[in-house]
Order: C-alpha cells, then sequence, then structure tokens
C-alpha cells in the first residue's frame, strides 16, 4: 500500500531532477553548449517564442554557436533578442545563420558559477527533502488508520531512504561533474 507513494515520490523527484539540469545546464561555463541559447525568446510572427523553436541550434567551434533559423525572415529578430538577453555574447548574422561567439570565463566569474551551482543544488536539496517529509507523512497515516503494520511502516521508511539517498547522490554526481567543467580553462 506504501508502495504508491513511494512510486509518486519517485515521479516527483525525477520531475525535480530535469528541472535542476536544465536549470544548471544553462550555466554559461565559459565554452559554447546550445543550453546558453534555448530559452531566448524571440519575437516573431507576432508573438514571443523559445529560441529552439525557431532555429538549430549547434556548436560550431569551441567557443562559438551556430543558430540556423528554419525562416530566413526572422534572422534579425533571433540577433536582436541574444544582443538584448544575452549582452555578454556577441552574434552576428553571416548569410543564413547568426554566429555567437561565447566569451571566456576569468577565475573570479567561474567561482561565481561554482556558488550559483551549489546554490541550485541546495534548492534541489530542500525539494527532495519536502518530498520525503510528504511522503512520510503520507505513509504515517496509513498506520494511525490501521492501513499499514508497524514494521511495514519502517520497511518503507527505510525504502523512503534509499530513494532519497539515491537522488541525493544523483545532484551530487552531477554537481561534480558541471564544478569540473566550470573549473576548467
Amino acid at each position: 500500500m506504501y508502495k504508491t507513494f513511494l512510486d509518486n515520490l519517485k515521479k516527483d523527484l525525477d520531475k525535480a531532477m530535469k528541472h535542476f539540469k536544465l536549470e544548471v545546464g544553462s550555466l554559461h561555463t565559459g565554452g559554447a553548449t546550445p543550453a546558453i541559447l534555448e530559452d531566448v525568446a524571440v519575437l516573431a510572427y507576432g508573438s514571443s517564442m523559445p529560441l529552439k523553436q525557431l532555429a538549430v541550434i549547434t556548436t560550431a567551434e569551441a567557443r562559438v554557436l551556430s543558430v540556423q533559423p528554419w525562416d530566413r525572415t526572422v534572422l534579425r529578430d533571433i540577433e536582436k533578442a541574444i544582443r538584448n538577453q544575452k549582452p555578454n555574447l556577441s552574434p552576428s548574422v553571416s548569410g543564413d545563420i547568426v554566429r555567437v561567439v561565447v566569451p571566456g570565463l576569468n577565475e573570479e566569474q567561474r567561482k561565481s558559477m561554482v556558488k550559483m551551482l551549489g546554490q541550485k543544488a541546495e534548492e534541489s536539496r530542500i525539494v527532495i527533502r519536502r518530498n520525503r517529509e510528504d511522503a512520510w507523512k503520507n505513509i504515517q497515516s496509513l498506520e494511525k488508520e490501521k492501513q499499514l503494520r508497524e514494521d511495514d511502516k519502517f520497511r518503507a521508511k527505510d525504502e523512503l531512504q534509499k530513494i532519497v539517498d539515491d537522488y541525493n547522490d544523483k545532484i551530487e554526481s552531477f554537481v561534480s561533474a558541471k564544478e569540473k567543467e566550470i573549473m576548467t580553462i
């Protein structure tokens, strides 16, 4: 019976991990990665759209991104949106693509990125703890309502903690890899 709560917990934690990876993936590490530009809002066709819906974003060189729109008429709109929303990047139109130069980071900026990474990791850990508490309360209420035996409650608690530890380990390994990526010159 408590398995339902654990399954729901896993679904919620998967969503939290996906969100965490998206947020951390968009951190500028000094190298060119398409995640830097994917969510830039471009005013095109009378509405605001994420860049990833208007163009293919690829890494052309170590510090250069290539943005190739499916419709050439939005080239200038894309360039303008990148210039306005990402002032540290240098977009320029070259034929039917927008080339975006990504500057390298200095030591201070790298340390600031690592600090931001730590903050995002802690936010994710807080979400995990909240979900764990909710699941534990639900399991305890089952026992109070006599729908769960006491030994099953403690078994559920052990399984719950194992799931939480697993997700915390995933966050740690992801943070460790991203920190190494940020600090590598």
